[in-house]
């Protein structure tokens, strides 16, 4: 019986079968990718290069005239007490919020997990979802008609209670606040629905093994749960973070800034000065910064994550 031993030719043959193969398949990806690649170059980076050009002008959209003033409005930024309140009740907004949210988050999708009837479990995660799926702006129109003070639910449960009614969104002390509760009611169902995704990724194994061992539900949380989750707690931490720091449409709808600036988060000043102030040389200045910034935590984030998962 003979066999048939490859020739110099066969070989050509098939490397050149191989390397049509490969530009084809490339080629097919180059195409499909630059309608996405356009699409994002037009409505992203165009709009931040954009934006980086009117950051050193003083420009006024009403006017035809741009007058260049280099780096006088990032200096400006220095002396302007407002945008430095701005960002000081930016920092605690999100600090807070991130902190409450992957705390609640994590609590809940661990409760959700434990339930162990397929229809109740899907019971649970659908109805902590709902809330994700209205529009932001009218949740926000919703819950301040809750916060109303003569006749809003929170009010009318204090005096059910006999207890004095709050200025929920006028008193300096309380506004913030409120709408870090409304904030967290509205968005904590996709940290829930991701949390328990990433639970149901985790072997059986460990918990039976632990059980075994006779360790309590709190240490197999911590030592066996968190440990596993980094990955999905990292993406939701960074994702969280990203998306609190640009939050807009409750405080502008709630309080519009007010007490005293003690909600006025760095995206609604910049959207004040932009279109309320036609100021937009100076808007697109702090723009610059607030993205700076936002890349600055989530590289912070991302690091911390590599140094986590290489112990």
């Amino acid at each position: 019986m003979s066999v048939a031993v490859p020739t110099d030719k066969t070989k050509g043959l098939k490397a050149a079968g191989k390397t049509a193969g490969y530009r084809a398949k490339r080629r097919f990806i180059i195409i499909s990718l630059v309608p996405i690649l356009l699409l994002f170059g037009v409505f992203a980076f165009l709009p931040i290069a954009w934006s980086l050009g009117l950051s050193v002008f003083k420009y006024d959209p009403l006017s035809s005239n741009a007058v260049f003033v280099g780096a006088e409005n990032y200096s400006r930024m220095l002396q302007d007490a407002v945008f430095l309140k701005s960002l000081w009740v930016t920092f605690k907004f999100v600090i807070i919020t991130v902190l409450v949210n992957i705390v609640i988050t994590l609590l809940i999708a661990a409760a959700i997990q434990r339930v162990r009837i397929p229809w109740l479990k899907n019971l649970f995660r659908t109805l902590f979802f709902l809330p994700t799926i209205a529009p932001l702006a009218g949740t926000a129109i919703v819950w301040s008609t809750m916060f109303n003070y003569n006749n809003g639910l929170f009010n009318m449960v204090l005096a059910k209670l006999h207890m004095a009614p709050i200025q929920w969104l006028s008193d300096p002390h309380y506004a913030l606040y409120s709408v870090i509760l409304m904030t967290l009611w509205a968005d904590i169902g996709y940290n829930i629905v991701l949390f328990i995704a990433g639970m149901d990724s985790i072997p059986d194994m460990y918990y039976e093994a632990a059980i075994l061992e006779g360790a309590g539900r709190w240490h197999i949380f911590f030592h066996i749960t968190l440990p596993l989750l980094r990955r999905t707690l990292l993406f939701v931490s960074v994702t969280t973070v990203v998306s609190y720091f640009q939050a807009f449409p409750q405080f502008q709808i709630m309080t519009k800034g007010e007490p005293f600036n003690e909600t006025r988060v760095l995206a609604l000043h910049i959207y004040d000065q932009a279109f309320s102030n036609s100021n937009m040389g100076y808007a697109s200045a702090m723009a610059t910064v607030f993205l700076m910034i936002i890349l600055l935590v989530t590289l912070l984030q991302l690091r911390w994550g590599r140094a986590q998962w290489e112990h």
